[in-house]
This record gives C-alpha cells, sequence and structure tokens, in this order.
C-alpha cells in the first residue's frame, strides 16, 4: 500500500525521488488489520472488534496517551515470524514510495518486559530486513533504541545482552516519552555503546527543550538528532547544527497527530531547511500517525510550502545522513544529481 495517488503531479515527483528513511519504529508500523491478524494467529484477545474499532482508537492527545495505545498493540508480536513479517510489511509500504534505504529502531526492552527473548526479536527483524534486500533492493540497518523512561540500568542490561548481535546493529538510540527525562541520564550508556564502536543517535527537542538536544550532541556523543524541530527556538544551536551539518530526521505527520505543530502550515521544517540545517523527512510510527514516508513529503509540500527544490534537498539529505552506505544510495544521489533544479 502506498500513502500517494497516481495522476497527481506532486504525487508522482514524491515518488520518484529515491530517499532514505532514518527515523522510523518499526512497532509503530503495526497496521490495524496486521495487528488483528496476529491476535488471531497468536490466540490473543484484543479489546477491538475489528480493524475499524482499532483504528477508530488510534487518537492521541499527546505522546503519553500515544505511547499508551502503542505498546497495548504491541502485545500481539509473540514469535519470531511476527517480527519477521512486520519489518517486510514496512519494507513493501517503503518501496513503493521509493524508499531505497531504512535504518530501522526497534525497542528490544518493551518485549523482552513482558516475557519475549530478545533473539526472538532480533533475529525476526534481521531475517525482515534480510529479505527486503534480496526481493525489494532495500539496504538497511538497525537501530537499537533505550526507553528513556525506563530505569537506566535496563538500558545497561540491553546493550549488554545486545552484544552477541553487534553485527547485526548499527547504532543506539534514546526515545519514549521525553519529558522529565533528559538525555544526561544515558550519558554511561552512550559511552559504552561508543566504545563497541556503534554509532549514536536520540530524540530531542520533540516536546522537550532545545537544552536536550545540546546534551544529546554534547554528552551523548548523537551523531543525529532524531526530531530536533525545538532548534528553532535557539539561535545559536542553530548555528552549530547549521555548521556541524548533524542531521536532524524530521517527522511532520507525527509532530501534527501528537499535537507538537497541530497546524503544519507553522511548522519549522522549511524554516530549518532555509537556515542550512541537515533536515530529513521521515514518517516516525506511520501506521498510527497516518502517513508512510511519501504522505510525509506531500503533506511537507502542500502545507509547509516546500517546493521541488527543498524536497530534492531533503531526499538528498536522508541519503548522505545514512549511516551505511550501499550501491542502492550511492546510485540513487546519482539519481539526484541529475533532476532539475526546480
Amino acid at each position: 500500500m502506498s500513502d500517494t495517488s497516481p495522476g497527481n503531479d506532486l504525487h508522482d515527483f514524491v515518488r520518484s525521488l529515491p530517499k532514505a528513511e532514518l527515523h522510523l519504529h518499526i512497532e509503530g508500523t503495526l497496521e490495524p488489520e496486521h495487528m488483528l491478524a496476529l491476535a488471531d494467529r497468536n490466540g490473543i484477545k484484543l479489546r477491538f472488534a475489528d480493524a475499524q474499532a482499532a483504528r477508530d482508537a488510534y487518537q492521541f492527545e499527546d505522546l503519553q496517551s500515544f505511547l499508551d495505545l502503542y505498546y497495548e498493540g504491541m502485545q500481539v508480536l509473540r514469535t519470531e515470524q511476527d517480527f519477521r513479517d512486520l519489518t517486510f510489511a514496512y519494507l513493501e509500504r517503503a518501496r513503493a514510495d521509493n524508499v531505497v534505504h531504512a535504518e530501522i529502531f526497534f525497542d528490544p526492552q518493551a518485549h523482552v518486559s513482558r516475557g519475549i527473548p530478545f533473539e526472538m526479536v532480533i533475529e525476526g527483524i534481521v531475517a525482515g530486513l534480510d529479505e527486503g534486500e534480496q526481493s525489494l533492493g532495500i539496504s538497511s540497518g538497525l537501530i537499537l533504541c533505550f526507553l528513556r523512561d525506563m530505569q537506566v540500568d535496563s538500558a545497561a542490561r540491553t546493550l549488554a545482552a545486545a552484544r552477541p548481535y553487534l553485527e547485526h546493529v548499527v547504532g543506539v538510540g534514546l526515545d519514549s516519552a521525553e519529558v522529565g527525562y533528559p538525555p544526561s541520564l544515558f550519558a554511561d550508556v552512550f559511552l559504552e555503546a561508543d566504545r563497541l564502536g556503534l554509532r549514536r543517535v536520540a530524540h530531542a527537542g520533540e516536546e522537550g527543550p532545545p537544552s536536550y538536544i545540546v546534551e544529546a550532541l554534547d554528552l551523548l556523543g548523537a551523531e543525529r538528532i532524531d526530531h530536533g524541530i525545538k532548534t528553532m527556538e535557539d539561535p545559536a544551536l542553530v548555528a552549530r547544527l547549521a555548521a556541524s551539518r548533524v542531521p536532524l530526521t524530521v517527522c511532520p505527520l507525527s509532530n501534527q497527530r501528537l499535537m507538537v505543530t497541530p497546524d503544519l502550515s507553522k511548522h519549522p521544517l522549511k524554516e530549518m531547511l532555509d537556515a542550512g540545517l541537515n533536515a530529513t523527512i521521515n514518517s516516525d510510527d506511520p501506521a498510527y500517525f497516518g502517513g508512510y514516508v511519501g504522505a510525509n513529503f506531500v503533506a511537507a509540500a502542500e502545507q509547509m510550502r516546500l517546493d521541488r527544490s527543498d524536497l530534492v534537498r531533503a531526499a538528498r539529505n536522508s541519503l548522505e545522513a545514512a549511516f551505511c552506505h550501499s550501491e542502492a544510495t550511492l546510485r540513487a544521489l546519482r539519481t539526484l544529481d541529475a533532476m532539475p533544479a526546480t
């Protein structure tokens, strides 16, 4: 299923842009129909009578109310095959939006805490990624995220559990409820991740203040900032990020649905690009927020006044900001080089 419709010039243009997706929670791609199918397969009773009832429940007022529903739906993921199927289903949708490379977040603590073995989670996701590369041509990387609203020692245990699987993991991240959980809490576990040779990213500046972005950079060594839209509230931080070209993985429809920027015409993405920030466009948790990456590009053009050169720049930024570069990403960059400037 694609987010864009044939016959529309903007939609066709967005689909023509090869792109990477760098901010995507694999658990957030669980569509209501898939949730119900997995519940049936695993003998789990849900409170939703049907897919429409589940979709109707996908209404939230803020990040916390979204997370409550998100973790409720996650209970249907029980087997390695479930994680493989979830991952491959996302990649099929991403391919329809001309995603050539995806660096995918997963939250092992949310699964281990409900009795699902770590190895089952990662082996299922890796199987889906491998199948996506073989059959769809999408290269990928896997980023292990720590849940910031759980104890720091849980993050440390999770990193220790990941050691036998580090060949499959490109980096670590920090996600979940932001306010009240500053990045500084996780400085030690990120230092250990660095010692293990892992890349580092962190959610910061979505609902939290610009100071969280500064902490993520200075204390976690973050090489990408996930969201980062509060950057524009701090001129010194804007100048710093413009000079350093640290990527920002922006998620417009997520920001709208979580009421961070309810009016997309006032979203700072255009301002971020115009300020020289290395901003990218991503979908975050697309099953819950109403759109995969193509729909986020379209929304940015229609509601934030991004022109075609802005969209090309965002696509290029995503490919250049990827931690893993394959022949697919290099070919995609050559394709963008050959596109008209306007």
